[in-house]
């Protein structure tokens, strides 16, 4: 009865099982790794509620920026400028919440990230450069506005509504930075998963030329997908900038932990696959490393080695399972 499942199915059972396998593997790493440190670090605070709830606080803005770059790399692209965006958006609030008030820095935060994210996307899907050139030199130049705008000193955020809302407030008892989380991963599920846009962004991604011969304007979902990216971290900004009361160049180091996350968590580095559940997971299970490896007194050097073969062997599978 089985073996004629499996040849009604066209698909040998080995082949299902493997697939499935690959489908859970980032939530069985994230168990793995959770239970390793669980164990070793059993003395050093790991598993209390405060550490762990640290964890969670701090992962908030990369889980962010990981959702906008799951409809990136799902479309085929990359963007590489979202550190710099973080960075540009959280001082843009700061500056603009001293002068002119809450509403308007909110405004501000956001609106930077998205006209980086439209700079970024129009010369990508109609000036047709390579996402990954485009973002590279946007990451470099607004590395370098972002220093401008502080004279290298940060900017104190003392709108204590803001600094509520945005990082070190709760409501019902969950901190606002959590809630923020939630609502972006729901939402950025739903619209991945159950909108046309996402349906169009994985068609893209897949064979963008049968794509655009089946009628989806690819050039608008290029655009499309870099302007989430950049609004979403320039929702990060604000989440930064919340949280530590104050903006600086917030975020600049937290390119290799976002694409680590969206990878492990399973989109694929060549565009067509992607989950924003996955991609919550790795951003927890990189919080969790980062966390894990201070604990067990582990160099800055070390951790980034860490999380660089970490990336490689996830890289790796990426790029293998395209190749099927």
């Amino acid at each position: 009865m089985s073996s004629a499942h499996s040849s009604a199915s066209g698909q040998p059972a080995s082949l299902v099982s493997r697939l499935n396998l690959q489908q859970y593997v980032v939530y069985l790493g994230f168990l793995a790794i959770f239970l390793f440190f669980a164990i070793v670090l059993r003395d050093s605070g790991f598993l209390t509620v405060r550490n762990l709830s640290n964890i969670m606080l701090q992962t908030a803005p990369v889980t962010i920026m990981a959702i906008g770059l799951v409809f990136v790399m799902s479309a085929g692209e990359i963007d590489l400028s979202i550190g710099s965006t973080v960075a540009v958006s959280a001082l843009a609030a700061a500056v603009t919440i001293n002068e002119y008030g809450l509403v308007a820095g909110v405004v501000a935060g956001i609106g930077a990230g998205v006209l980086i994210g439209l700079l970024n996307g129009a010369l990508v899907a109609y000036v047709k450069l390579p996402s990954f050139l485009v973002t590279l030199a946007t990451l470099g130049l607004f590395a370098g506005v972002s220093r401008s705008m502080t004279n290298l000193r940060s900017i104190p955020v003392t709108d204590s509504t803001f600094t509520g809302f945005f990082g070190s407030g709760s409501f019902l008892g969950v901190p606002s930075l959590i809630w923020w989380t939630l609502v972006a991963v729901v939402c950025g599920h739903v619209i991945y998963r159950e909108t046309r846009l996402g349906a169009h962004v994985l068609a893209t991604g897949d064979n963008s030329r049968a794509a655009s011969v089946s009628g989806i304007s690819v050039p608008r979902i290029r655009l499309a997908v870099l302007m989430i990216s950049g609004g979403l971290a320039g929702l990060a900004g604000l989440l930064y900038a919340g949280r530590l009361q104050a903006a600086y160049t917030l975020g600049e180091t937290d390119l290799m932990t976002v694409i680590a996350a969206v990878i492990v968590g399973g989109t694929l580095l060549n565009g067509g696959k992607g989950t924003i559940i996955g991609a919550l997971v790795g951003s927890l299970m990189m919080g969790m490393l980062n966390n894990g490896l201070i604990l067990m007194g582990l160099s800055v050097s070390d951790q980034m080695i860490v999380r660089g073969l970490i990336i490689l062997a996830a890289v790796a599978v990426s790029l293998r399972e395209k190749s099927r």
